[in-house]
């Protein structure tokens, strides 16, 4: 019998989420090497360790989505909704920031992985209280 985490469609499911991490950090290293601009922010000279270190955990946070965990799932969407969420609070009055290329290629895969990651936790639960 297969498990919900082996169905092809989970299968594919798990993958955009991959995908879309892998996106954000690809994003997030545009920003440090200049190839996307964040409105009127600055971007330190060296492209702000900060950036480095979202890349890395969004590298990092995709690569944990393949063990099909499904705390490692939650710890993820917890996470990533707290790095949306400080972000829309933070720039909410600056539109030029957040409607920049860097913010909507950084905001669009996150709040997309946000919502692939709320699938695949509740499909995976279902799929768990049906086997009982």
């Amino acid at each position: 019998m297969k498990t919900l985490a082996q169905s092809r469609y989970s299968q594919n499911i798990l993958w955009v989420g991959v995908a879309l991490a892998v996106l954000a950090a690809a994003a997030y290293l545009w920003i440090a090497f200049g190839l996307l601009s964040v409105g009127d922010l600055q971007v330190a000279q060296d492209g702000g360790v900060i950036i480095y270190v979202a890349a890395g955990c969004y590298l990092l946070g995709g690569l944990l989505i393949l063990p099909r965990r499904r705390w490692l799932w939650i710890i993820g969407l917890l996470v990533n909704a707290l790095v949306v969420l400080f972000f829309f609070n933070l720039y909410k009055d600056r539109p030029a920031v957040m409607f920049s290329p860097g913010g909507l290629m950084t905001k669009i895969p996150q709040v997309l992985l946000e919502l692939t990651l709320i699938y695949l936790i509740v499909a995976d639960w279902m799929y768990s209280r049906r086997q009982r």
